[in-house]
């Protein structure tokens, strides 16, 4: 028993050796290369929310985490009022509460209202809210553009590097699925 446990361990080890991963106890002989991406996604989750509070901290408004940044962004998009479950399914949030938390937040300081209609309740940007997403917009240009045109990156690369983004979240949303239902 023993020996086949380190069998396992070793195999596993090899296909971590010649990968960046952060849980390398995770790497499966199917496909090493989600380990990669798994740590490639840790990554730039947390440098995106870092750089989403930091830029919003430069339009002005350095009290706002990085979801109530995006929610922000969200409930400005198109200038269309929006339900609360519209907001939680665009942005693939089940929790309502924590989009209903982070909605009080930003009626509170300013950036957007509700209005009722019949029984549904919908939010929009108030002209204070549109105004921050615009300086937001200006420091965006300012830092992040600029740096990734310099970068050599070219656009459509990002493009369908989002586009397998997508489809990927759609893998983790049916594993999701699978895991709740064990």
């Amino acid at each position: 028993m023993n020996s086949k446990k380190s069998a396992t361990s070793t195999n596993s080890d090899d296909i971590a050796d010649a990968r960046i991963v952060s849980s390398r106890h995770l790497v499966s002989e199917r496909c090493a290369e989600l380990s990669e991406l798994e740590y490639a996604l840790i990554m730039t989750s947390n440098a995106f929310n870092k750089w989403m509070v930091r830029c919003m901290t430069a339009a002005g408004e350095p009290d706002m985490g990085a979801f109530d940044v995006s929610l922000l962004h969200h409930v400005n998009h198109r200038n269309r009022k929006k339900k609360l479950a519209d907001i939680c399914f665009v942005l693939n949030v089940e929790d309502t509460h924590v989009v209903t938390y982070a909605l009080k937040k930003l009626i509170k300081a300013g950036y957007v209202t509700s209005e009722k209609a019949g029984k549904e309740l919908f939010f929009s940007t108030t002209a204070e809210g549109k105004a921050l997403c615009m300086k937001y917009r200006d420091v965006r240009e300012a830092c992040l553009i600029s740096i990734h045109a310099e970068s050599g990156i070219p656009g459509q690369s990002i493009g369908e590097t989002a586009q397998l983004l997508r489809t990927i979240s759609s893998l983790y949303d049916t594993a999701a699925r699978t895991a709740a239902s064990l």
